[in-house]
């Protein structure tokens, strides 16, 4: 990967071909639910239990994830670490990454499920927040950068019907 290249579909094609119970939030769902929006990253929230885990470990491993680190160490995810709540900031082969236990008020995966849709992606399908809970969760949140957004999330939905 050239410096600054961004492969989110890389990533999450990992991910499908391993396996790993995930919900695309963030910008790459709205994008993916057709919001004309850049981001720079990618956000997933992942089932944590150990099976799900292990699979995510071994993902992580072929993206070679480390925690973005501003002293330039190269600190490796855990599987304790991943089966608990936290957000863990990492970068990989194929761009930043945010693997995150939760968002909003602790929806975590289960949580997210119901408003998710499944999306192709090459031969595979993942699993993508729709526009309704984005929103929700970019307001309950109210961060400059979500504000910023939310303008165009809500105009994509109503265009979306």
């Amino acid at each position: 990967m050239r410096k600054g290249e961004l492969r989110f579909q890389d990533a999450l094609e990992t991910f499908a071909r391993h396996q790993v119970d995930f919900v695309v939030v963030g910008g790459v769902a709205a994008v993916l639910d057709g919001a004309p929006i850049a981001t720079f990253d990618l956000d997933i929230v992942h089932r944590r239990d150990p099976d799900n885990v292990e699979l995510l470990m071994t993902a992580l491993g072929e993206m070679d994830a480390r925690y973005r680190d501003l002293a330039g160490r190269k600190l490796r995810p855990e599987a304790t670490g991943l089966a608990g709540v936290g957000h863990h900031l990492l970068q990989t082969s194929f761009g930043p990454l945010d693997v995150l236990g939760h968002i909003g008020e602790a929806a975590g995966y289960a949580e997210l499920l119901p408003d998710s849709a499944e999306h192709p992606l090459a031969q595979y399908t993942i699993r993508v927040l729709n526009l309704r809970r984005l929103i929700a969760e970019k307001e309950r949140m109210n961060r400059d950068k979500d504000r910023a957004v939310l303008a165009i999330l809500r105009r994509t939905l109503e265009e979306s019907g």
